[in-house]
């Protein structure tokens, strides 16, 4: 129980990866705080306290900074103490960089760069408050570390995250807060889902399927490998780790090549 009576806030966790933390903190004790302009933030909300875990759901849309102020300050209110932030909600949508709208370049600038920095901003003084703290922020290694094509305003959103990291974690290290990224590979969520339909409408599930031949394990990940990866970062066990990017990706950014070795 690593996360015994912690007040966890996590962005985007009515589905996907964030859905897979949510379930991997409840089950270590955290009590879940899910932010999300899904409706779906209700019904998943309902399904853990039915099974008797303590979680709330806020229907929020984390590009509205006033929002995200009265939604953080309820949940402060309520609980008192916040110590732990997952800054999971992000989009993804395929376009060219020439053929890109500026309103879908937008779109992915508002909810991946500025939503996590409207929801953290929000945060952060309640984290001071107690001089502890954990903030996980979403990157991937789309951006930092590898890229295909139709990625650019994603790729621009999750690279600018690793720096978001790096400088917010020194900071505010002095109040014994750390912030870390996870930069995932392909882990099979909706949106991986979304991006295979959008490549190869007909077939989505050879994209999925060439996606696992192209990873060293052969498979996508899970949502709780995911979850447990943020728990561990969250948790005290990670008590010496700030600033860092890690990646969780089946080995799928070790290959040099696709066709040299034995």
């Amino acid at each position: 129980m690593k996360l015994k009576d912690k007040v966890a806030i996590v962005t985007g966790g009515a589905m996907g990866n964030g859905l897979g933390i949510v379930e991997v903190f409840l089950k270590y004790g955290a009590k879940v705080m899910i932010l999300d302009y899904s409706d779906k933030v209700t019904e998943v909300a309902s399904y853990f306290k039915n099974k008797g875990y303590e979680v709330e759901g806020f229907l929020v849309d984390i590009r509205n900074k006033d929002k995200v102020l009265a939604c953080i300050e309820e949940i402060y209110q309520n609980y008192h103490h916040i110590d732990i932030l997952v800054n999971n909600a992000g989009v993804c949508r395929l376009d060219t960089f020439e053929k890109m709208s500026d309103e879908l370049r937008d779109f992915h600038f508002d909810v991946n760069i500025k939503g996590t920095w409207n929801v953290t901003k929000a945060v952060l003084p309640y984290m001071r408050l107690t001089k502890n703290g954990s903030i996980v922020n979403l990157s991937s290694v789309t951006g930092p570390m590898v890229a295909d094509s139709g990625e650019v305003a994603y790729a621009t959103t999750k690279a600018a995250l690793i720096g978001f990291t790096k400088a917010l974690s020194r900071e505010v290290i002095d109040d014994n807060i750390r912030v870390n990224a996870i930069m995932p590979g392909y882990i099979r969520t909706p949106m991986v889902d979304g991006m295979a339909k959008e490549t190869n409408p007909t077939a989505p599930e050879k994209v999925v399927e060439g996606i696992a031949m192209g990873i060293p394990m052969r498979r996508l990940g899970t949502i709780q490998e995911l979850g447990e990866l943020a728990a561990f970062l969250a948790s005290s066990e990670s008590s010496y780790i700030t600033g860092q990017g890690i990646v969780i990706d089946g080995g799928s950014t070790l290959p040099e090549t696709m066709s040299m070795g034995v």
